[in-house]
């Protein structure tokens, strides 16, 4: 078994703080299900919003996942780049897998489906 990164990243329609949660569980939800993850394998999650969302914190969503009440969880600020997504929460779960680099599934959706398209989609 292995740690290895799996990012993520959404949009979050308006800067509220129940939206900002829904859009932070259903990316890190999704990524569960596409990677057959149960929470017990992730040592970390470190999320990062964009600074036009200021109403929530997206772990405070992440935290009522079943099984995510242990797992560390880490807020911060994007940098602010002139021309970058608008209200988009991105995340990097470290988990422990024995799964390649290149079998996991990284999760777009929303808006940020446009960042990667060059990673996996399910």
């Amino acid at each position: 078994m292995s740690m290895r990164g799996l990012r993520g990243a959404t949009t979050a329609l308006g800067n509220d703080k129940e939206e900002i949660w829904r859009a932070a569980r259903e990316m890190v939800e999704e990524m569960m299900k596409r990677n057959s993850l149960q929470p017990e394998a992730i040592g970390a999650a470190i999320f990062s919003m964009t600074e036009d969302l200021t109403a929530g914190f997206p772990s405070t969503g992440v935290r009522g996942v079943p099984g995510f009440e242990l797992v560390p969880l880490f807020d911060a600020r994007q940098c602010a780049i002139e021309g970058s997504l608008a209200r988009c929460i991105r995340v990097l779960l470290l988990v422990d897998t024995d799964k390649r680099q290149d079998e996991l599934c990284h999760v777009y959706l929303g808006g940020a489906e446009t960042l990667r398209p060059d990673l996996c989609k399910m």
